[in-house]
């Protein structure tokens, strides 16, 4: 391959990222203007990656949350089984249930 198509692509790839990356911190500002304390309710459990990515992306984003455990509280275990949840993390936003990490649904339930 020869250099300068290396370079070009380097380039291009780099400049997606940066461009990707300018959106995603205009996209928290925006959500951070309207979202509240109490929006947002996450049920987890200790051993759920995709909670663990869901905790990490709300709170980089600065979104006030709450969350429970599923396996150290049992009333947080209660509202999982009368939700009917059939997974982890069941995301209550502003009242609709959203079953696993979905960033597109969170958003447009927030916005």
């Amino acid at each position: 391959m020869p250099r300068s198509l290396m370079v070009v692509i380097v380039v291009s790839l780099l400049a997606s990222w940066a461009w990707r990356s300018h959106v995603t911190s205009q996209d928290g500002a925006a959500l951070r203007r309207v979202v509240q304390p109490g929006d947002i309710h996450m049920i987890s459990s200790q051993t759920c990656g995709w909670c663990t990515a869901a905790r990490r992306w709300m709170t980089q984003e600065g979104l006030p949350f709450d969350e429970c455990f599923i396996d150290q509280d049992v009333a947080c275990r209660s509202e999982y089984d009368a939700l009917g949840a059939q997974g982890t993390p069941t995301l209550l936003v502003r009242g609709q249930r959203v079953v696993g990490f979905d960033r597109a649904r969170i958003r447009a339930l927030l916005e």
